[in-house]
């Protein structure tokens, strides 16, 4: 079958040329990209449960959804698998043309059939993503007539609510739409999973590339798909090395070993900007770094002490060293260049401040409270710095470090005290983030709709409202003036200590050329990608 696996004889000797030996010079194969990247974070491969960053860029190379927009001015979208859409007078329903002739990687044609199932079954699985499709009012009781194939070509999506227009469009361009292959998906269905089982280590799309394999904490491979609709892609195949030490990713790099390292720090990038042979690409991402604090713990749910938190972070020293050209400091939810985005930082490290705020919560000596901390850089030395002055107010902070798998699944499981991590918008909506920072409608732990403020247990009866009349207002400026509103109120009284937007920084061989870094991390393209 054409989506089957490569063989592990090919496998194996696709990943014997990436693994080529440190002590020889051993350029990679002209149209084979190898990238040294931390990849321990990947969980699912399916796009009905990938939420992690290296997932969604994965699937942003791979699967095609309804709709995309232009990287350089995201205000302009167009269509994919979908030729056109219209939005019904009642601003409930969008309905959709979808592009005739085009195939899956298998060889199925592309069908509203397909759309109709691949949106529908990430609602019936509910996993983590699924929340940015059930927010349009679309339940596993409904969804069968909410988003229905009206013919060979033609599917509707209708809302409970007449949402403006560009958020409900922005949510169709996120991963969770990603168009998968009913016919081939069923094939392997096992006891109503929808295939689940399967599609986590297998594909099923119709993008320009392919996952051929997939080795946990070792390997990534994409090949071209040969049946891709648009212009085929100039590399054979892309290859995703799991390199967690960045030193090592720098001499892989150095020796040709690799052709672009994706997570060096400050330094190393300095160091090799004095190469001939490297080149430095950087890039601003939607991107934030932030603490999450747990309201189950009940320290941390004293609003004295969430204030005391935002004040003993130093913001500055980090950004001019630790995260030295990787990210610029900002305090609220909504990234640079969103709508209605805050970008007025009102916290600053003051050690006075925060003990006198801890003293008013009854904790004048402060407390002891634990962190968990993925195991790689920047993080663990941001989490070491934040350790550290934290200690100037009495608050002792016992660093847990894990892989990315073990501490997302933690976090999302509300077991942790204090976790350190970043986030990045789904779609380039401004609902994407106020909802996930400002929004928990039911704070069991069983509740279905599981945003950032419900993995810190943070009930939001007054914000929630609020968040929800935002994504009904047409008006942008008076949509903005809502957004305003709910960053600043979460500034002041949330349990995130959000402290700084991502700029991307990657090393990249001279020779590599075209590869594109995108707002968002399911924009991070070698679709174009060549060497010379």
């Amino acid at each position: 079958m054409g989506l089957a696996f490569v063989s592990r004889g090919l496998a194996a000797a696709v990943f014997a040329v990436a693994l080529a030996s440190s002590s020889v010079f051993a350029a990679t194969p002209k149209d084979t990209l190898v990238q040294a990247w931390q990849i321990d974070d990947i969980i699912s491969l399916d796009p009905a449960e990938l939420f992690e960053f290296s997932t969604t860029e994965i699937a942003g190379n791979t699967y095609e959804r309804l709709i995309g927009y232009d990287l350089d001015d995201v205000s302009k979208m167009f269509g994919v698998v979908a030729e056109s859409w219209t939005v019904s007078d009642d601003g409930k329903t969008i309905s959709f043309k979808i592009r005739e002739g085009r195939k899956f990687a298998s060889g199925n044609p592309i069908t509203a059939a397909d759309v109709e199932f691949s949106l529908q079954r990430a609602v019936l699985l509910d996993k983590s993503p699924a929340f940015i499709i059930t927010q349009f009012g679309i339940t596993k009781d409904n969804v069968k007539d909410a988003i229905k194939a009206t013919g060979d070509y033609t599917l509707d999506f209708t809302m409970d609510r007449p949402y403006a227009p560009s958020f409900a469009l922005y949510a169709l361009t996120s991963s969770v739409a990603s168009v998968v292959d009913k016919k081939l998906v069923l094939e392997h269905e096992a006891d109503g999973d929808l295939g689940n089982g399967w599609l986590k280590t297998h594909y099923a799309g119709s993008g320009p590339f392919t996952i051929r394999d997939w080795r946990a904490n070792e390997v990534v491979v994409l090949e071209r798909n040969p049946n891709f609709s648009g212009t085929p892609t100039p590399l054979s195949r892309v290859i995703y090395r799991h390199i967690p030490e960045t030193a090592t990713q720098r001499i892989l790099l150095e020796k040709g070993d690799v052709d672009i390292a994706r997570n060096l720090g400050p330094e190393q990038i300095t160091a090799l900007s004095g190469n001939p042979d490297i080149k430095i690409q950087r890039a601003p991402k939607g991107t934030l770094y932030y603490l999450g604090l747990n309201q189950k713990n009940p320290n941390l749910a004293k609003p004295e002490v969430r204030e005391a938190l935002k004040y003993l972070v130093d913001y500055s020293a980090i950004v001019d060293t630790i995260m030295k050209d990787q990210a610029s400091v900002h305090q609220a939810f909504l990234p640079k260049g969103f709508l209605g985005a805050v970008n007025d930082n009102p916290y600053a490290l003051d050690v006075d401040k925060a003990k006198a705020l801890l003293a008013k919560a009854g904790l004048p000596d402060g407390f002891t409270v634990t962190m968990d901390v993925r195991s790689t850089q920047p993080i663990t030395g941001v989490a070491e710095a934040i350790q550290s002055s934290f200690a100037k107010a009495g608050v002792k902070v016992e660093i847990i470090p894990g892989d990315g798998k073990q501490t997302l699944t933690k976090y999302r499981a509300r077991a942790h005290d204090i976790y350190i991590g970043d986030w990045g918008s789904d779609y380039q909506d401004p609902h994407s983030n106020a909802q996930t920072f400002a929004s928990n409608p039911d704070n069991k732990d069983d509740a279905s709709s599981k945003t950032l403020a419900w993995r810190n247990a943070w009930p939001t009866p007054v914000l929630g409202p609020e968040v929800g009349a935002a994504i009904l207002e047409r008006d942008p400026a008076k949509r903005a003036a809502l957004y305003e509103k709910l960053q600043r109120d979460v500034m002041a009284d949330g349990p995130f200590v959000i402290m700084f937007q991502k700029t991307e920084s990657a090393a990249l061989r001279s020779n590599v050329q075209g590869f594109i870094m995108g707002p968002s991390f399911d924009n991070n393209l070698a679709t174009s990608t060549s060497k010379d």
